[in-house]
């Protein structure tokens, strides 16, 4: 196994050479509110990237990875980042269901799905929130019923990430009916459900950005195997919260570099348009360059929860922090935009770069968990306060 410099060189030369020619185009496309950029172009281009074994490099070599080490991994998303390569597009499958299956799954499973996950070849997204379960995900009515050899799967997802470029959706579902007097997540099963079938309706949502990355889902009678469970039938509720851990790896390193763009584009834009003088907004691109180096500490503190095996509660702290930090920084860099960023760039609602940051960071401190809730997590399982009461 290479050194971590060796394996950053050799990756920062990888892409040096290979975002060209056809790719070259593809620098800074993609990312929130941008998921609708060049989609079938950056797919091609990831899988140029798994022809090279360049995708899945944490994960095992038996399961198509290249074994990488956590200190390897933090450089393959630093250089990623840095080169500006485009937004990946295979992200959950590589960073949430595949590390859920090596954990949870069957061998079966894992021959079946991962490595079409490896090649980029199976799009996959995350059906958690529902209209009445968001944040409280306990309260999920999807429900799926046993017929043969099929579970048939009736409800509504909503807030679905990529939903419309996706094959497969790992699905959160009730199996077992609730009783009185148990627990609340108790009878929920994690269902693997392909997505192009009859009984399968995705419905993109048009946000604030005028894109559609997000999408509702109704299943109204879809159908998967019953080989497609992942754990125990009624035993969901662990395997979800698993891969929400997942959510919070390594990855984050390279948002954070991400950030920094930002942030030095917001510094040069307030020296080229005066309002660096004013005394607030220096005091304010003070505090922000202060907050990008305490959520890299976070950041760097989570990762012993990383090398573990997920993250541990701790790492809803780093999530309430980065969350706050961006949203507060589209709101910076709206007022060194001035009164000009009140105005769209063209007809008939195209936006800036800086209004796209403002409206879509407004969600960062909602989804993957909002900050209310990821204050709960740190006030009963890292403080050990008393729960909250619940329904």
């Amino acid at each position: 196994m290479s050194s971590v410099e060796e394996f950053r060189a050799e990756f920062r030369a990888w892409l040096r050479s290979h975002l060209t020619g056809e790719f070259a185009g593809l620098r800074g496309r993609g990312g929130p509110g941008r998921e609708h950029e060049a989609f079938a172009e950056r797919l091609a281009w990831e899988r140029h990237m798994a022809a090279a074994g360049w995708t899945c490099v944490g994960w095992p070599k038996e399961y198509g990875g290249r074994g990488a080490t956590l200190e390897q991994q933090v450089a393959f998303h630093e250089e990623y980042a840095l080169a500006d390569a485009p937004a990946r597009v295979g992200h959950l499958g590589e960073q949430l269901l595949g590390p859920t299956l090596m954990a949870f799954g069957t061998p079966e499973q894992r021959e079946r799905f991962l490595p079409p996950i490896v090649t980029v070849e199976e799009l996959w997204c995350q059906g958690y929130s529902e209209p009445e379960a968001g944040s409280d995900l306990a309260n999920v009515r999807t429900r799926a019923e046993l017929d043969g050899d099929r579970w048939v799967v009736t409800g509504q997802k909503i807030w679905t990430s990529l939903a419309q470029e996706s094959n497969w959706c790992f699905v959160l579902a009730r199996t077992e009916p609730r009783t009185p007097g148990s627990a609340r997540h108790a009878g929920l099963s994690y269902l693997l459900v392909p997505l192009d079938q009859p009984g399968v309706d995705i419905r993109p949502i048009t946000q604030l950005t005028g894109t559609s990355e997000f999408n509702e889902v109704f299943f109204d009678g879809a159908r998967t195997h019953t080989s497609h469970v992942v754990g125990a039938p009624g035993e969901g509720w662990k395997v979800a919260m698993a891969t929400l851990g997942f959510e919070r790896g390594v990855s984050t390193l390279g948002q954070q570099v991400g950030f920094r763009r930002e942030l030095e584009a917001v510094i040069e834009l307030a020296k080229g348009n005066g309002a660096a003088a004013d005394p607030l907004i220096r005091d304010r691109i003070a505090r922000a360059w202060t907050g990008l180096e305490i959520i890299r500490c976070n950041a760097l503190r989570m990762l012993d929860g990383v090398a573990a095996g997920a993250p541990g509660p701790e790492a809803s702290i780093g999530k309430i922090f980065w969350a706050t930090w961006h949203r507060q920084l589209g709101e910076l860099a709206m007022d060194v935009c001035g009164a000009a960023g009140m105005a769209a760039a063209g007809e008939p609602y195209d936006l800036t770069d800086w209004q796209r940051l403002f409206l879509f960071s407004r969600a960062d401190t909602i989804y993957a968990g909002s900050n209310e809730i990821q204050r709960t997590i740190i006030a009963e399982r890292v403080l050990g306060l008393p729960k909250e009461p619940r329904p």
